[in-house]
């Protein structure tokens, strides 16, 4: 659905008219905003299948940090793989991997552990790799790409639309004081209902993500 189209169906809700534009009004703007307090609260509480993405990253002999450009700092890295090897890179503590590089043995060679280390100017995050790489190989690194904020009437939500409406609803209940019929407690329990359910079925296109090993 487009940022509109939720807009619209949150509007239909409160029985309000319907808008062509967003901007349109000072309160079709208003409910714009809770629909992005929706959409951030609703993006955050799951890694959603339609936010993974992944990222290559050809490494450099002798450089350990690589940036994910454009990543932000809502998302977060899954895994990454070594492509060139074959091999499963794990994630450590970024202290961990600060420890084992101050010692000389092995410092530079195949990466085997990767840290989230910063977050630089742009706002993405960059990985650090241990060992140093000494060759030029190719990383594919899986992420969650938490999007930014819904701006233009024709912006597409990838996250379920459910949620989203029924939370927006609910803060705009909330804001308004009195409904007459539903209240924003009400109308924030559904919505966490609602949540749940489109959890529960993203985590049926991924059932490898929610098995749990005895470690």
């Amino acid at each position: 659905m487009t940022y509109l189209n939720i807009v619209n169906a949150v509007l239909r809700r409160l029985r309000e008219e319907q808008v062509t534009t967003i901007a349109e009004s000072d309160y079709s703007q208003l409910v714009g905003d809770f629909v992005n307090d929706a959409k951030r609260q609703v993006e955050d509480a799951w890694d959603w299948t339609a936010l993974r993405t992944t990222y290559t990253v050809n490494t450099v002999s002798g450089t350990a940090a690589y940036a994910l450009s454009g990543l932000g700092t809502r998302s977060n890295v899954l895994y990454i793989h070594n492509e060139t090897d074959n091999a499963y890179i794990k994630q450590e503590s970024l202290q961990r991997i600060r420890e084992l590089a101050l010692g000389t043995d092995n410092a530079i060679g195949t990466p085997y552990y990767f840290a989230i280390e910063s977050i630089d100017s742009n706002g993405d995050a960059n990985i650090r790799f241990y060992q140093t790489p000494n060759s030029a190989k190719t990383m594919s690194v899986y992420t969650v790409k938490r999007t930014v904020d819904l701006e233009n009437d024709s912006d597409v939500l990838l996250i379920p639309a459910s949620p989203v409406i029924q939370y927006a609803y609910a803060f705009a209940l909330r804001e308004r004081g009195e409904t007459g019929g539903q209240s924003a407690v009400e109308q924030t329990l559904y919505a966490k209902e609602e949540l749940t359910n489109a959890i529960a079925h993203d985590a049926n296109l991924n059932p490898e993500g929610n098995l749990w090993t005895t470690v």
